[in-house]
């Protein structure tokens, strides 16, 4: 299975999200129900590969989420981490991560395809919510 890294993006927000309504899942079930279909996982397929890049995020989110929340706290206007939407706070996570933690990816490239993915998953007051944070984010980043 070959996924651009915008699918993968897409895949960790899932796996992520899991994580977040099942402290039971460990990280790699996540990820394996996030790869796969819900016909694939009634007929019970073997393990598919999982992508590195998917690893890095899952990962990345998980161990840095401390230091990434304090980021995006401190650049919420009027706004509190309690009253973000689970999907948008999981998109900014990720987005903050690969800028801080991800040397490929420029934060422009980061905070484009959180907008993308944000256009898929949550409508357009969230899209302008998480431009808000991460622009913010990326030009703390640059100074």
């Amino acid at each position: 299975m070959s996924l651009t890294r915008r699918e993968i993006r897409e895949k960790a927000l899932q796996t992520l999200f899991q994580l977040a309504a099942n402290e039971d899942l460990s990280a790699d079930q996540a990820m394996q129900q996030a790869l796969t279909s819900h016909e694939e996982l009634a007929d019970e397929v073997d393990r598919v590969a999982v992508p590195k890049y998917l690893e890095l995020l899952t990962s990345g989110v998980t161990e840095h989420q401390a230091v990434i929340d304090a980021k995006i706290e401190e650049n919420l206007a009027n706004w509190s981490m309690k009253r973000l939407a689970k999907t948008d706070l999981m998109i900014l996570r990720i987005a903050i991560f690969e800028m801080l933690y991800v040397t490929d990816v420029p934060a422009k490239v980061a905070l484009n395809e959180a907008l993308e993915i944000t256009k898929l998953y949550s409508d357009e007051k969230s899209r302008k919510f998480v431009n808000g944070v991460l622009a913010k984010v990326a030009d703390e980043l640059a100074e």
